[in-house]
């Protein structure tokens, strides 16, 4: 399959419609979803933040951080991208936005689809990014792959996404992201 076909088949069927609503009380941030197209698949790269990270450390993620003062989402995450993994808004496609995610750490995160292209190299941020590696996005569409547990937290039930892949545990938002996506191209 050819990667525009790819791409066509997958991602671009249209997406929700975001208006900038932020939720009131949460932090807002945004992340790139990296998509890479690589021996006839879609990779997804992931990032694991830094150990000496204050928040979430050690924990695998997408780049991404908070918005700064009258930066659109999208423009967050392309700077993000830049300076966690060296990969700079002019070699990122932007093929749309999946619903913003409220997470329970008080963060409203707004991911972003972008296709890179294969074979990039990366320069790492040691501060904040300690590894990349991709999955394809093949492994998670099996419901399997997919796990959800339901918990009981401040008063609510919260569902916490896993999603185990070699030996890498991929979990919280960034397995609830992957969730969304798997539901848009499924």
């Amino acid at each position: 399959m050819q990667l525009q076909q790819l791409v066509s088949r997958f991602i671009l069927r249209p997406l929700p419609q975001l208006s900038p609503q932020p939720a009131v009380g949460l932090r807002q941030s945004a992340v790139l979803v990296p998509l890479i197209y690589s021996a006839d698949q879609l990779n997804i790269l992931f990032t694991r933040r830094a150990l000496t990270l204050a928040h979430h450390p050690g924990q695998i993620s997408f780049p991404g951080g908070m918005l700064e003062p009258g930066e659109s989402a999208a423009d967050a995450a392309l700077r993000e991208t830049a300076e966690e993994i060296g990969i700079s808004a002019a070699h990122i496609r932007l093929l749309g936005a999946l619903p913003a995610h409220n997470t329970l750490t008080g963060f409203q995160i707004q991911p972003y689809l972008g296709l890179l292209h294969a074979g990039q190299s990366y320069q790492l941020s040691s501060a904040e990014v300690s590894e990349v590696f991709e999955v394809p996005l093949s492994f998670f569409l099996p419901p399997q792959h997919r796990l959800q547990l339901t918990v009981p937290l401040r008063g609510k039930s919260r569902q916490i996404h896993f999603m185990p892949y070699q030996d890498k545990l991929i979990w919280g938002a960034t397995a609830a992201i992957i969730q969304q996506l798997v539901t848009h191209v499924s």
